[in-house]
């Protein structure tokens, strides 16, 4: 007699998953008791540190700061400062008048992340703490420029004997795809409006070196940023900016003897030997980190209110989690901000390279809008150019770095076209079924039809005269003239206050100040919008997907130790091996119209 296998019957499946599910819904609820209790208590409602006397307050900038303080669950998956840049600015400011803080430590490390429009602004902010008669000493391995420019304005330059001071220029290294592309059989089409020669994202697919346009551009504006730099630098060491650019020129200052013997430092040693002359010379007894002090920073109890709206990313339609600007959340903020009575102005601050341009649409009405009930003014980070200075252009002032990577007013698609790769490498093969005649025009399974393509351009065309419109109106400038200085170039923060894109040079806490000054208020707190969700309710909604259906389209931010990437679109492209997937998945999620702009390596 054969035998046969029994099978479960159905019933015992049921049983059987029935039980599963709830020793998973217990396991899960028990977690978030965990959650509930532990994480969450401690670092929704952290303990004020205590601040001993004769304390220098160090701060770590051998790791990246975000515009703001990320939420509890982004600091506990990130390897980043759990501090914003914004509370960095304020435990500075605070400290200048803290009679237990001595002055101030800055440890750089073998690798600093700040690039120039946020070390400009840390400069200025360090240059006001120097008034109250306190030190600023800062220490590394390595000085990057950017770095050592921020390091220029201490009191006293440590580094490393075996180290060095990478003062030799700025570089900016474009990255092109086209002749990969080409080996993968992906054609793409560029489509921009005839006069933007300048709006350069989209040659990185369709060419194999600079445009003339671009080369110009950017030669002009790096210069722009090296020759405020050396300047700047050369005031605060006493040395000409001949002798600076003639360094510059021989590398003749990199090496740590050199850079001593010619004055860029002040003192070969290690990071101990520091410590140790502090502690005999200056009468400190301890260091306080700035996680510590940013735990004695108390919010103005004041009725006024100055929002600040934190944009930060390429910009994106819907809502999302990722360091993006996602028009539904930025556009709620500044809603919610321009109803709030007690709000009495908005500074909005952009640190974008634009991108999709109808969430910039979005967003900038919000702001057309918001304009009407109180002031609005921009404080733009390192980059606010493209979709980012679009929905700057309308605020009452907009404030820049001499070092802000802006304008780029211009329009452009990248449309791909990857039939021939299905075929080649895959064999796959497609065929279409259509009711009319350009029902698949769109398809980036097969080249674009003449009429598809005369849409795309009409599109880019009409776009790029609204987005000129906006800006004229916004800035009270004529339509030809902004046309002229428009056409998808990019200047930096002093070029663009000249050509009257910007009002002032200056940072955040500038903004903040004329912001309050326009609402008539001397007496405001500020308090930051969106407002960051606790720990348990951010895991909720990323599991139960509540925030949107927007995807994130933004890479993993990995940096060659070389130099440092522009914060610009395509941030993060280099992945090292996965280089060409992330390419290709890039090129196929992008849609629609773009407004942002180009990705390069700078090496600075």
């Amino acid at each position: 007699m054969t035998s046969q296998k029994k099978h479960p019957t159905f019933g015992k499946i049921m049983l059987a998953s029935s039980v599963g599910a709830l020793i998973a819904l217990a396991v899960v609820g028990f977690f978030k008791l965990l959650l509930f209790f532990g994480i969450i208590g401690s670092m929704s409602s952290p303990k004020v540190a205590p601040i001993a006397d004769n304390s220098y307050l160090k701060i770590d900038l051998s790791k990246s700061f975000l515009e703001r303080t990320p939420s509890d669950l982004t600091q506990m998956m990130s390897n980043d400062n759990t501090i914003g840049f914004n509370e960095l600015l304020r435990c500075i400011d605070q400290a200048a008048n803290d009679k237990r803080i001595k002055g101030l430590y800055l440890y750089m490390g073998s690798c600093y992340e700040l690039s120039w429009g946020k070390s400009e602004e840390l400069r200025q902010a360090l240059a006001d703490f120097e008034k109250s008669g306190k030190p600023v000493y800062v220490y590394a391995d390595n000085y990057t420029q950017p770095g050592y420019f921020l390091a220029s304005i201490a009191d006293s330059i440590f580094l490393n004997p075996s180290g060095m001071v990478e003062f030799r220029g700025i570089g900016a290294e474009a990255i092109f795809y086209k002749e990969m592309l080409d080996r993968l059989a992906v054609k793409m089409t560029l489509v921009r409006p005839k006069n933007n020669d300048f709006k350069s994202a989209g040659e990185t697919y369709t060419m194999n070196h600079m445009s003339e346009s671009n080369r110009k551009q950017v030669r002009e504006y790096i210069a722009s940023i090296w020759d405020y730099a050396v300047t700047s630098i050369a005031k605060s060491r006493k040395l000409t900016a001949e002798q600076l650019n003639l360094m510059a020129d021989s590398l003749s200052a990199m090496l740590a003897d050199d850079a001593l013997n010619r004055h860029l430092v002040d003192r070969l040693c290690f990071e101990s030997d520091i410590v140790a002359t502090m502690v005999q010379n200056k009468g400190n007894k301890k260091f306080v980190s700035l996680n510590d002090y940013a735990t004695t920073l108390r919010p103005l109890k004041s009725k006024d209110r100055i929002a600040v709206i934190y944009a930060e990313g390429e910009v994106f339609a819907g809502n999302g989690f990722n360091t993006a600007v996602y028009s539904d959340k930025i556009t709620k903020a500044i809603n919610e901000a321009a109803e709030d009575d007690n709000i009495r102005a908005i500074v909005l601050r952009i640190n974008s390279p634009g991108g999709q341009v109808t969430a910039s649409e979005i967003m900038t009405h919000a702001v057309m809008e918001a304009k009407k009930k109180k002031p609005v003014v921009v404080s733009m980070s390192d980059v606010a150019a493209s979709a980012g200075y679009e929905i700057s252009c309308n605020a009452n002032l907009i404030v820049a770095e001499p070092t802000t990577i802006t304008g780029s007013i211009g329009v452009f698609a990248a449309i791909p076209e990857i039939g021939g790769t299905l075929k080649r490498y895959l064999g796959i093969t497609t065929d279409t079924v259509m009711t009319n005649a350009n029902a698949a025009s769109l398809s980036i399974l097969r080249p674009m039809s003449p009429k598809a393509l005369d849409l795309m351009q009409r599109n880019v065309e009409d776009f790029y005269k609204v987005f000129v419109q906006r800006v004229a109106d916004g800035r009270g400038l004529e339509y030809d003239y902004v046309d002229s200085i428009a056409r998808g170039r990019v200047w930096t923060g002093r070029d663009a206050l000249k050509l009257g894109l910007v009002d002032s040079l200056g940072g955040l806490n500038d903004a903040i100040r004329i912001a309050a000054q326009l609402a008539q208020t001397t007496d405001y707190r500020v308090v930051d919008y969106p407002e960051n969700e606790d720990l348990l309710t951010e895991l909720l909604n990323r599991k139960n997907g509540n925030a949107g259906s927007a995807k994130s389209q933004t890479l993993p931010n990995t940096r060659p130790a070389t130099g440092q990437y522009a914060p610009q679109a395509g941030d993060g492209v280099w992945v090292g091996g996965n280089v060409m997937v992330e390419i290709l998945n890039r090129i196929c999620e992008t849609r629609g119209l773009q407004a942002r702009v180009e990705f390069f390596l700078l090496t600075d």
